[in-house]
Formats: structure tokens, C-alpha cells, sequence
């Protein structure tokens, strides 16, 4: 009888893990998934890549954590204003932004 509450409850934990572990990758493979022109006709004549690679680790660390959208929003705000122009070819944090 424990066997089937144990198979049961770690289908649920594996589904909710998904359900985290998918939180922001639509967004993530939308900010990937931007040409380097793209970025450049955003930012000219700053430290864009950088800038991108900090964005990016920034909405993998909110996916992970599983962070509030407000709070991805404070900490994409936190990067400065280039990492807004950046996070808002998303349309998730165009609207949030």
C-alpha cells in the first residue's frame, strides 16, 4: 500500500519540478533566441553582450527560484536601462516592463 502512495506522490513532485523547472523558458528561449543585430540595434555603442548574458542568468535564476513575476521585473530593472530595452523584445516583459 505505501508503494502505491509513494508512486503516486512522486508522480506529483516530478509534475510540479516541470511546472518549475518550465517557468520562464518560454521567455528564456525568446531572449536565446534574439540576433546579435538585434541586440546591437538596442543597445549601440554599449556593453550589450555582457549586458544579455547578465539578462539571461538573471530569468534562468528567477526560473529556477521560482520567483514572482514583479520580482523578475525588479531584478531586470535592477540590471539597468539596457537590460530593459533587451528584456523587452519579450512580450512577457514588454507588458511587465
Amino acid at each position: 500500500m505505501s508503494t502505491m502512495g509513494e508512486n503516486r506522490f512522486t508522480k506529483q513532485f516530478a509534475e510540479a519540478d516541470s511546472a518549475f523547472d518550465d517557468k520562464y523558458k518560454k521567455e528564456l528561449d525568446h531572449l536565446r533566441g534574439l540576433s546579435r543585430s538585434e541586440i546591437n540595434a538596442l543597445t549601440p555603442g554599449t556593453s550589450d553582450a555582457q549586458i544579455y548574458l547578465d539578462l539571461i542568468k538573471v530569468v534562468e535564476q528567477a526560473s529556477k527560484e521560482n520567483l514572482s513575476q514583479a520580482e523578475l521585473v525588479l531584478r531586470i530593472k535592477g540590471l539597468g536601462e539596457t537590460a530593459v530595452k533587451i528584456a523587452k523584445k519579450v512580450p512577457l516583459f514588454a507588458s511587465l516592463l
